[in-house]
């Protein structure tokens, strides 16, 4: 059973490029790729077979295929950047969070499935009124944020919400900025990077005729800050743009082609222009 499962993995890998994941477009998938988390021994990966999804436990170092099984539905790994930047798997290595593809926008129903790593059980299935994305998991796996797209037209109209894994219920309150409670938040996700313990989930974000700005989401204290880059308006400064982690994760820096474009500095959330 275990080398029929193995075969269908990876002739469901071979052929995931046209699985969609749940952002608001189409055509970006990290299933093959999938998500693993620092000091984890395995990684996890899905695959389309046919109408069900196979999801697997990998070993990193030699790609061997630890456990696999078979779930019901269409799922992948949540993609939450257009440069594939991957999450759903908290930092306790626990829980997995998989989503229904995402075949148009808007979508009326949202279908996410929590998976227990240990034996690749569903732990929760949890169908949401509304079109969703998934965007980070707190560390211990019990809060999930996702993006509500408010706007049957415009997806960068959206709210961050907060989704408790064990009773399968909303959060009554978007995610704001407590400094700017007011201000709507909208862009497009460039590139995600994490706290090395799961705590914290930084993401880039462009905005048509407005500043980029990294929207640092604490997933265990249930807030966020939206940190401006107000000088970075040329769109050549954001392109191949990578947030890389350094310092332990005390610094954040803001990396196009080579080049520092900024410095965030994770305890106090300020970002500052690179010393040259």
């Amino acid at each position: 059973m275990r080398a029929i499962l193995c075969a269908l993995l990876i002739a469901g890998l071979a052929a995931s490029a046209a699985h969609a994941d749940g952002l608001p477009v189409l055509g970006i998938d990290v299933g093959a790729q999938g998500i693993t988390v620092p000091g984890a021994r395995y990684r996890y990966v899905t695959a389309a077979v046919g109408h069900d999804t196979i999801v697997a436990r990998v070993e990193r170092g030699n790609g061997r295929v630890r456990r696999s099984r078979i779930l019901r539905g269409s799922l992948t790994i949540p993609a939450v950047a257009y440069d594939g930047s991957a999450a759903g798997l908290s930092a306790d290595r626990a829980s997995l969070v998989l989503i229904a593809p995402r075949d148009r926008f808007p979508r009326a129903r949202t279908p996410l499935t929590v998976v227990d790593t240990r034996d690749l059980r569903i732990r929760r299935k949890i169908v949401l009124r509304g079109d969703f994305s998934f965007d980070a998991i707190s560390p211990t796996g019990q809060w999930v944020y996702l993006i509500h797209y408010t706007s049957p037209t415009d997806p960068l109209r959206y709210q961050v919400r907060v989704l408790d894994t064990v009773t399968g219920s909303l959060m009554p309150r978007p995610i704001v900025d407590p400094r700017e409670p007011d201000e709507r938040m909208g862009g497009r996700p460039l590139t995600r990077t994490a706290s090395p313990d799961g705590r914290w989930a930084y993401t880039l974000y462009e905005r048509p005729g407005a500043a980029p700005f990294v929207h640092a989401l604490d997933t265990t204290g249930r807030t966020a800050r939206c940190i401006d880059l107000d000088w970075l308006r040329a769109p050549r400064q954001l392109v191949g743009v990578r947030l890389v982690l350094r310092d332990g994760g005390q610094v954040v820096d803001v990396v196009s082609r080579g080049v520092t474009r900024a410095v965030i500095d994770t305890r106090s959330l300020i970002a500052a222009r690179p010393n040259r």
